[in-house]
């Protein structure tokens, strides 16, 4: 009896030092591995998204490289500023027709005079560099001018004056590009020569346009 008895005992004991370790040590691996999947997941969803990010920098980084290149070259200049003072001057034929608002009809004339001047001029450096200039303004011009088409007082007034602040804040940001880095001795000497006036076009869009209600 003792002899069985002590038998029973130790197949007991051997069963709880195979069975119970082997259960913890099992544990202890789905611990792990779970946390070595998870941390795995978490680190390529990062990489995915720091690789996306990258990604989207280095596109907008060549795009401005390229936008930026463009200006400061005498023809990507010339065909920049081209565009932008054929849309100055017919936002501002537009707006003299249809605004109520003195203010907005006077900045406007300005802007067509002054506008059309300062394009005159560009046509002949143009023709001195034996370049063509764009006739016709570029696609995103055209939906604005007919969207502007669709609208009347108030509501046109704010949509102008706006686009004259966007639109003289970058071709001031081009004329200043070509001021400081163009490459070309007469279309540098034509940037800084406009540079003020189209800085003062700026000052007053902004100030016009925050009185728009």
């Amino acid at each position: 009896m003792k002899i069985f008895s002590l038998t029973i005992l130790l197949g007991a004991a051997v069963l709880g030092l195979t069975g119970c370790p082997g259960n913890a040590n099992n544990n202890g691996n789905l611990r792990t591995n779970t946390g070595v999947s998870n941390n795995a997941g978490i680190f390529n969803s990062n990489t995915a998204v720091t690789n996306s990010s990258n990604a989207n920098m280095t596109n907008s980084m060549g795009n401005m490289a390229n936008t930026m290149g463009d200006a400061i070259t005498p023809n990507g200049f010339m065909t920049g500023a081209a565009y932008s003072g054929m849309a100055e001057v017919e936002a501002g034929k537009m707006a003299v027709s249809k605004t109520k608002n003195a203010e907005v009809k006077q900045f406007a004339q300005q802007m067509i005079a002054e506008h059309t001047r300062a394009n005159n001029e560009l046509k002949q450096l143009a023709a001195k560099k034996s370049a063509a200039l764009p006739t016709d303004l570029d696609a995103a011009h055209k939906a604005m001018a007919e969207n502007m088409s669709k609208l009347s007082g108030d509501e046109f007034d704010r949509e102008y004056m706006n686009g004259q602040v966007t639109d003289h804040e970058k071709t001031v940001a081009l004329f200043q590009g070509q001021a400081d880095g163009g490459t070309d001795a007469d279309a540098k000497a034509f940037a800084a020569k406009t540079l003020p006036a189209l800085k003062m076009h700026l000052e007053m869009a902004r100030k016009l346009n925050g009185k728009m209600k």
